[in-house]
């Protein structure tokens, strides 16, 4: 029996390229966007997802028409009202920033987590993924974007203490640069310092993600801030041209990720390192 994925924001971007790699993997792939539409393969679902009752209906669907779910990948997100680049300081940014960034970027993977786990914690298994940021280590793009990626971290960490036992894991993963077509369309070689030639493939995330899915020690991370480039590096996988691409932790402050390494797992020689 094929294995079910719903991949939320898939019509384009990180989401699109997940998607497209779910659906090579074998996987039988659901997306949801505004408008209805994904990639080759996958079954489209227009959902607006500050609409409750549509992501309820996207859920019965998935039940009605595939009895299962193996995998929900949290990616929606959506800009700002007159958004044109993260370049002003919050208090010259309208206040309404917080019903996109964070009533989208953060509620509605809240809400799509919360009608998983009813369907994944009945059959016994599955995964959660929260598509997060190095910005919830250091500051990215603006202070919204920052509290709902360390919002979403937090989340997965909560979630899996009271998934524990249920046979369901809720991982955030943090993703590197990544090389989408708008991207690649300016005709640039670096991004805000980082190499485009060791940023990350939208179906590299994916390989990651499926292949994720399928870890035998999945449980293992339940809870935990994992990076993709490093999983990556960990499964043997590479980005479309056979590049690995580049963890950027120790651009970001290095050390452990959440939940914080305890006294016991942290080297003596480097506890004092450790804040």
């Amino acid at each position: 029996m094929s294995r079910v994925a719903l991949v939320t924001g898939g019509s384009r971007g990180v989401g699109q390229g997940v998607a497209r790699a779910l659906v090579e993997d074998g996987w039988t792939t659901y997306v949801t966007s505004r408008h209805g539409t994904g990639p080759d393969g996958a079954i489209a679902l227009a959902c607006d997802h500050t609409d409750d009752a549509a992501v309820a209906a996207v859920f019965d669907e998935i039940a009605s028409s595939s009895g299962r779910l193996d995998l929900l990948v949290n990616n929606a997100w959506a800009a700002p009202k007159g958004f044109g680049g993260f370049s002003d300081p919050f208090w010259k940014r309208p206040v309404d920033d917080w019903d996109t960034l964070i009533g989208v970027g953060l509620r509605a993977h809240y809400v799509a987590s919360v009608h998983a786990a009813r369907m994944m914690t009945e059959a016994g298994q599955g995964l959660i993924t929260n598509i997060s940021s190095f910005g919830s280590r250091g500051h990215l793009h603006s202070v919204l974007y920052g509290m709902s990626k360390a919002a979403l971290d937090k989340m997965a960490a909560d979630m899996a203490v009271e998934l524990k036992g249920t046979g369901v894991s809720a991982i955030s993963l943090w993703l590197g640069l990544i090389r989408t077509e708008l991207l690649l369309s300016l005709g640039i070689d670096e991004f805000a310092g980082f190499s485009l030639q060791r940023a990350e493939d939208p179906e590299f995330v994916g390989r990651v993600i499926s292949r994720l899915a399928q870890d035998p020690d999945l449980a293992a991370h339940n809870g935990h801030t994992l990076v993709t480039a490093e999983l990556g590096a960990r499964y043997g996988i590479v980005n479309n041209d056979g590049t690995p691409p580049d963890s950027h932790r120790t651009a970001f402050g290095g050390g452990p990720l959440f939940p914080p390494a305890t006294e016991t797992d942290t080297p003596v020689e480097s506890r004092e390192d450790v804040s």
